[in-house]
């Protein structure tokens, strides 16, 4: 059972560095595609949903993470700053997701192109900024297999 502990916490980490490169891909897009006043394409859609999906997948293993954690009686987030730190990443984590989800569907939906691009700005920013907050800083910050 340790080795799927270590699985899911290495998973975890990993897809840590997918997040942050693919916000800050899906932010930079969208704030360099709407000052250029250029038109939305596929491919400006492309690093919001990216984001978005690379998200939807850490919630789920920080989801087992957890559950994992608690059957095993492992501590969550020993040493954080402070107790509620894990309540804390939980929220900040799901808040992630869903402010990355609306910039995906507010730029879909959203009527001109300068419309979709601000919308994928806002959205993804306040998406990446609650990521840069729920991310437990004082970790290591690759773990490969390692508790």
């Amino acid at each position: 059972m340790e080795s799927l502990y270590l699985v899911l916490l290495t998973l975890h980490n990993l897809n840590r560095w997918v997040i942050l490169l693919t916000g800050i891909w899906a932010l930079a897009a969208s704030v360099l595609g709407r000052s250029a006043g250029r038109a939305y394409t596929a491919a400006d859609r492309r690093p919001v949903v990216a984001f978005m999906g690379s998200l939807h997948l850490q919630v789920v293993l920080g989801l087992l993470l957890f559950a994992f954690m608690g059957m095993q009686n492992i501590p969550v987030f020993a040493g954080a700053p402070r107790q509620s730190f894990q309540w804390e990443h939980l929220g900040l984590g799901a808040l992630a997701a869903v402010f990355a989800t609306l910039a995906s569907v507010r730029a879909r939906k959203a009527t001109t192109d300068q419309a979709k691009f601000g919308a994928a700005a806002l959205w993804s920013g306040l998406s990446l900024l609650t990521v840069l907050l729920a991310i437990p800083w004082w970790r290591p910050l690759l773990r490969f297999f390692g508790a």
